[in-house]
């Protein structure tokens, strides 16, 4: 069963505690391939970007065949912090270089997550690194999974294997967010490991395609990140064919593969919400587009009277109605039908009577599905939240203290 990130050949990884985190708690984590792999991310859509993610995306603008390893800290974002933090996120990519003799061009990739406005504390930094690298190991993903988790109550792994050009890919995948998670990613990294052969181009359309159906439709507040990275490396190492370009049946199979891990990934992300009592998929079809159907999604999972509906076990129908109104999509409320769960709630604009105490039942299990279906043309999307309790105001009340 494929679960971690160094289930892939070719990969080590290791996680390890360097003092950023308390009680011993793993906060640095690094993973390595044993050849250059090509490279493919997407980055936060945030105006204020983080040191990281301005390093990472000019390393991406100049080499995208040969990154070998990407290092993470967690528990301080390196965000806010000026020329020094730009500093700092070069020294932590130099350093990795140095202590795995990588070849000179190789690149490494580097990711932070934590608190915003803080200097690194580079001496544990560099302490985390140095044990990194003499910690790794093929079965160091479950150690690397949780050093970089923050207010996740979980580490999150997904991975899968499929045949792609007459050989047997891998694709594994490691994640973590659980707060300021919405659409044009979130507060979330992600670094998704393969062995097939593919080029640059193509596997930046790939991972495109699967971010905006997986990382771009998940919400748990509406608030996105200065950090939000997700990265994959493909060593090669399947052996079959390169996969040269966009389309075909080699591409598509591998991009369906991709997108089914960050799918995965993307719903651990959102069930682990922060204080999250429920985990919620909101299904919108005939909207005319997948692009219209999450933008109706999306609109109804942020309401925060949705989500406190749910979390008090309210099958308040208007409200997810109304939150789908007011998404900028065109649709004919007359032609809308409404489910929670297995139960009717409106049909063709219509209320349905529905028995209450079976609404309840469905609204009280930790599994809630809305199906909005909006009597249109084709185009459906799927969108995966969760309710919004007391305990989510408790940890970000407190987040800092």
């Amino acid at each position: 069963m494929v679960r971690f990130v160094t289930d892939v050949p070719g990969f080590r990884a290791a996680g390890v505690h360097a003092g950023l985190k308390p009680h011993g708690a793993l906060d640095v984590a690094l993973v390595v391939s044993e050849r250059p792999c090509v490279a493919a991310a997407t980055f936060t859509q945030n105006v204020v970007k983080a040191a990281p993610v301005l390093y990472d995306q000019a390393l991406l603008a100049g080499n995208r065949t040969a990154i070998w390893a990407v290092v993470i800290n967690s528990k301080n974002a390196n965000a806010v912090t000026g020329p020094q933090g730009l500093r700092d996120a070069e020294r932590m990519a130099e350093l990795t270089a140095e202590v795995l003799a990588l070849p000179p061009g190789a690149g490494v990739f580097v990711m932070s997550t934590g608190v915003i406005g803080v200097p690194l504390p580079m001496n544990k930094v560099e302490r985390g690194i140095r044990l990194a690298a003499q910690s790794l190991s093929p079965n160091g993903g479950a150690d690397a999974a949780r050093a970089i988790m923050t207010t996740d109550t979980r580490p999150k792994h997904a991975g899968l294997t499929v045949d792609v050009a007459g050989a047997r890919v891998t694709v594994a995948g490691m994640g973590k967010g659980a707060g300021m998670i919405h659409p044009d990613m979130a507060t979330m990294l992600a670094v998704i490991t393969t062995d097939v052969a593919i080029t640059p181009q193509a596997l930046d359309v790939a991972l495109r395609y699967a971010v905006e159906r997986s990382f771009n439709c998940i919400t748990v507040d509406g608030d996105t990140s200065t950090n939000d990275t997700c990265l994959v490396l493909a060593n090669g190492l399947a052996g079959h064919e390169p996969i040269q370009q966009a389309g075909g049946h080699a591409f598509i199979t591998f991009r369906d593969a991709l997108t089914a891990v960050c799918q995965d990934l993307a719903r651990q992300i959102a069930f682990d919400g922060e204080g999250a009592t429920k985990r919620v998929t909101i299904t919108v079809s005939n909207a005319g587009s997948f692009e219209a159907a999450r933008q109706v999604g999306r609109t109804i999972a942020t309401s925060p009277l949705v989500k406190t509906a749910l979390f008090g076990n309210d099958a308040n129908w208007g409200r997810v109605l109304a939150a789908a109104g007011r998404a900028g999509v065109s649709f004919d409320p007359t032609r809308t039908t409404l489910w929670f769960g297995e139960l009717q709630v409106l049909h063709r604009g219509l209320p349905v009577p529905f028995d209450e105490r079976r609404a309840l039942d469905i609204l009280s299990r930790p599994d809630i599905s809305i199906t909005l279906d909006l009597g249109g043309p084709p185009g459906q999307a799927t969108v995966w939240t969760c309710d919004l309790s007391h305990e989510y105001v408790t940890i970000n009340a407190e987040y800092r203290t």
